[in-house]
């Protein structure tokens, strides 16, 4: 290929506001694409679902909607179109390259060649946590991944080796790239709107953002409220979590009133940016319970807001934090994490936050796919 790189994007997967960090993750992305000055063109595949909320992209010149005939919500039948049909959709528009953020693919390759992302292997390590028929797509789409995508991205270092190590994949076919995380200083709510909405006081409260799914352990932290509440212990006794509905959603405010924290524990659902930046500026300290991350973008968030963070030492969680957080080593030890709580380190100044650039890491994603596509 000469000139510019044009390639499909794969968003199809993307259901608005309903798929955690992955949704910010390519948004960063994209954006930081319209950033470049380089001449490309990226075909958005989009869904008839999703389309209005990635309308905007299109405003450059660089870039085209591809509207397809499947509804994302429907995720059986997404995943049946781009199995059997995604292929000639893209042929018959010409194209033959596609970029897929995420680990889905098509069952061949059609003439298309393949890069995808993938974010983890989470249902390898916690198939508990997941349906028979999540597991089983899962795992033949990392599979197909690894034997049939041109190229792999890992968005950590620890993801990448675990894919080397549970796959046999050639090193060289995998990419590190971490997921680049932009925050706005400036886009934040009041103080006073904060305790207005939540009767909340600044560095008075906990906070964590967070899918309300198992592994993400936010029955260990509300433990913790409870025994810093019946042992007054001198320690806020208020902790917010925010975050997109989860299968753990009813155990949790369950165990929120049955602890007899419903004044204590707030379960916000899904917030604006500027709302969850102002709840990450005036925490007393951010919480990260989670005993398995293929990244973790909010501790890296709370950082950038100025914001101590407390979490786990579990997967990639160490790595992306650059070893500058206050880690348990137990994650279910509520002992441990009332200790830890009571003593945390301040380390944010010696974060290199370059590691996280938008737009150096949009750079890499560039140069890679170019590389790729051109071979």
């Amino acid at each position: 290929m000469s000139g510019r790189m044009e390639i499909a994007v794969d968003l199809l997967w993307l259901r608005p506001k309903q798929v955690g960090g992955t949704e910010f993750y390519i948004r960063n992305l994209l954006d930081g694409f319209l950033k470049l000055k380089e001449d490309f063109h990226f075909y958005l595949l989009v869904s008839k679902d999703n389309k209005e909320s990635l309308a905007h992209y299109a405003g450059d010149e660089r870039i085209s909607i591809l509207e397809t005939n499947v509804e994302s919500a429907n995720i059986a039948g997404r995943i049946l179109w781009q199995f059997f049909c995604q292929n000639r959709f893209l042929r018959r528009h010409g194209i033959r390259k596609c970029f897929t953020p995420v680990y889905c693919r098509t069952l061949f390759n059609g003439g298309i060649t393949y890069v995808n992302v993938i974010h983890d292997l989470q249902a390898a390590h916690y198939p508990a946590y997941h349906p028979v028929h999540e597991i089983a797509y899962s795992k033949l789409c990392w599979w197909l991944d690894v034997h049939f995508s041109r190229h792999i991205v890992a968005i950590s270092e620890w993801v990448r080796q675990d894919i080397i190590s549970r796959y046999h994949v050639r090193g060289e076919k995998i990419t590190t790239i971490y997921n680049p995380i932009t925050v706005d200083p400036k886009e934040v709510v009041s103080p006073a709107q904060l305790e207005e909405k939540y009767h909340i006081r600044e560095k008075e409260y906990y906070y964590t953002v967070s899918q309300l799914i198992p592994h993400k352990n936010l029955g260990t932290v509300i433990e913790v409220m409870r025994q810093i509440k019946e042992r007054k212990i001198d320690l806020p006794c208020r902790l917010l979590i925010s975050g997109v509905n989860g299968e753990s959603k009813r155990q949790l405010q369950k165990q929120i009133q049955e602890k007899g924290l419903s004044e204590e524990v707030t379960l916000t659902g899904f917030v604006e940016t500027a709302e969850r930046n102002a709840l990450y500026k005036y925490c007393r300290a951010f919480l990260f319970p989670s005993v398995f991350e293929g990244f973790g973008m909010p501790p890296i968030e709370a950082m950038l807001f100025g914001s101590i963070v407390i979490t786990t030492d579990r997967a990639c969680i160490p790595e992306v934090t650059q070893g500058k957080a206050n880690y348990v080593a137990d994650p279910y030890d509520v002992q441990e994490w009332i200790r830890v709580m009571q003593a945390p380190v301040d380390r944010i100044a010696e974060v290199d936050f370059s590691a996280y650039d938008q737009g150096k890491l949009t750079e890499a994603y560039y140069g890679l796919l170019t590389k790729i596509f051109t071979e």
